[in-house]
């Protein structure tokens, strides 16, 4: 850790935390949509013109990775990256941190968030099967868990943009 450290110092942190985001958001995200589109070729083979209510409940949990996604974004983006390269000099090992650590509500809030919202959006398919005009009920409760990955979203954004002196 402490090789790691010398040679990489604070942007080597901060590389991993805009890492972790995406990476953790994106593997739920993967995970949530498939365990959804798992449920909904059931329902799609006995009634194909309920496809388009499956297939809403299943982008749902897609939604998380996106979410990542904007906060490697952010994260690079507090780093210098779009403004014609990184200042090492800029990025210590404490600012490394803060941003690694920033990075960590969307990286664990999106990854289980997103594994939570497939779950209710894999039992709204049952909604669909046997009651379609109630469909969006299920959307509701999924609702309820995008959430709490909107609030990890949001406590990324508000972490990062305060992470480095200007």
């Amino acid at each position: 850790m402490v090789a790691f450290l010398e040679m990489f110092g604070g942007v080597g942190l901060a590389f991993i935390g805009a890492a972790l985001a995406v990476l953790l958001c994106c593997i739920g995200s993967a995970k949530g949509t498939g365990m959804v589109g798992e449920a909904a070729t059931g329902v799609l083979s006995e009634a194909p013109e309920h496809f388009s209510k499956c297939l809403i409940l299943q982008v749902l949990p897609g939604t998380q990775g996106l979410y990542g996604l904007v906060i490697w974004f952010f994260a690079l983006f507090t780093m210098g990256a779009f403004s014609g390269g990184i200042d090492f000099t800029r990025i210590g090992v404490t600012e490394g941190m803060t941003i690694f650590v920033a990075c960590l509500p969307m990286a664990f809030g999106g990854w289980l968030s997103a594994k939570y919202q497939a779950r209710v959006a894999a039992s709204s398919i049952n909604i669909v099967a046997k009651k379609p005009d109630d469909w969006s009920k299920g959307i509701i409760l999924c609702v309820i868990v995008e959430f709490y990955a909107i609030l990890s979203l949001l406590a990324s954004i508000l972490l990062l943009m305060n992470s480095l002196p200007a």
